[in-house]
């Protein structure tokens, strides 16, 4: 039995010396000192980075079909009246979504950017005061109200009771309302004179679009749109005005769901027009993202970049539609942003190497050290020192 702890004896790597041997220096204090601090701040950053989840960022090819973009947005037009501004949507596959008005809210603001009144999209409740027939006479007691629609009717009985009804038959047909002045329905309303009423004001326009998760654009500008021989053209006429000003704040723009770290570089951009005409492009490059937390969590969402282009006009006439206009376009890879804990082992490990590393770069200094501060001092007393 002695023999075998003999040998397991005989096994220690660290052979203990005598305390009798042991020569303290205050190179050495100050060295362990020094040492004991930087061992304590380096565990307490492991024992943090450990308790807390770490982001692991992943590249992959973006193998998703059939999906949806979904896109938020808050713009502010402070020239713009919320009655002239409306919003479309189209993509390279040919889908179009014209004037669109489910999931936006718009609210009329004055020059000083103060809300006036908040509503959904629409002129507003007409005034009938026996209103044109469709068959070119008046409203009679006993009649049920049928307004024409100037020839743009989509069938017999189709009927169209408000200005809004008119245009939006006209833009349906491709044709553009000139003499709104001259339609029924949108003298009743008041149509142009509560366009006049509007002017200087602003609007503050905000909401989300659901479009196809392929390259497209979405745009603001004033008018109604149509198609008219395969071309996106808006209907600028009825308002009877020279130039519109499309300065603008983006209070903020989003593809898709926010999640930790994401940084939407649109938000809160300003830009203000010095032209009488022009077009305001923001080309963007979407990148698919992917963001797990440390509970398992799931968020689908997007990243984007862009660059800005302002595409002018020639004073007096329009080359170009007068608007704002994000055209996007979709990265091939995906990014992946993943949280997970550090596992015990691995921090076992950093701490060791923390400890030990520190252990022996100290005792390789204070070695260093003790050494030169000998030879100098047996240099010194044979008078060889100088």
């Amino acid at each position: 039995m002695d023999s075998f702890i003999g040998k397991i004896r005989s096994l220690d790597a660290y052979p203990k010396i005598n305390e009798d041997f042991y020569s303290r220096t205050l190179s050495g204090g100050v060295i362990t000192l020094a040492s004991s601090i930087i061992m304590t701040l380096l565990f307490i950053s492991e024992l943090q980075l450990y308790l807390n989840a770490v982001t692991v960022t992943k590249l992959v090819v973006d193998t998703s079909r059939g999906e949806t973009l979904h896109i938020n947005f808050d713009i502010t037009f402070p020239a713009l009246p919320c009655s002239i501004l409306s919003v479309d949507a189209m993509d390279i596959s040919g889908e179009q979504h014209l004037d669109i008005r489910h999931d936006i809210i718009k609210k009329r603001i004055d020059a000083l950017g103060n809300v006036i009144e908040t509503r959904k999209e629409g002129i507003g409740a007409p005034t009938i005061d026996r209103p044109l027939q469709r068959h070119g006479g008046r409203l009679e007691h006993n009649e049920t109200y049928c307004g024409s629609c100037y020839g743009s009717e989509g069938s017999d009985d189709h009927c169209c009771n408000t200005c809004e009804d008119v245009r939006e038959a006209y833009r349906k047909k491709g044709w553009a309302l000139t003499n709104p002045d001259q339609i029924d329905q949108c003298k009743r309303e008041g149509f142009l004179e509560k366009i006049k009423e509007e002017e200087g004001e602003g609007c503050n326009m905000y909401g989300f679009l659901e479009v196809n998760k392929v390259a497209g654009n979405f745009h603001f500008a004033p008018g109604k749109s149509f198609q008219q021989s395969n071309v996106h053209v808006h209907d600028l006429l009825t308002f009877q005005k020279d130039s519109y000003n499309i300065s603008h704040k983006i209070n903020r723009l989003t593809y898709g769901e926010y999640f930790p770290g994401v940084v939407n570089p649109l938000d809160g951009v300003t830009w203000t027009q010095e032209t009488p005409h022009g077009m305001y492009q923001y080309f963007i490059k979407v990148v698919p993202t992917v963001y797990t937390d440390v509970s398992g969590h799931t968020i689908q969402s997007n990243q984007f970049s862009v660059t800005e282009h302002f595409k002018g006009a020639d004073v007096g006439r329009f080359q170009s539609i007068p608007g704002v206009f994000f055209f996007y376009d979709l990265s091939p890879i995906k990014v992946t942003f993943i949280e997970e804990h550090i596992s015990f082992l691995h921090f076992l490990t950093n701490v060791c190497a923390i400890v030990g590393g520190v252990f022996t770069v100290s005792g390789i200094l204070d070695s260093f050290i003790y050494h030169g501060e000998k030879a100098i001092k047996k240099k010194m007393e044979l008078g060889k020192f100088s």
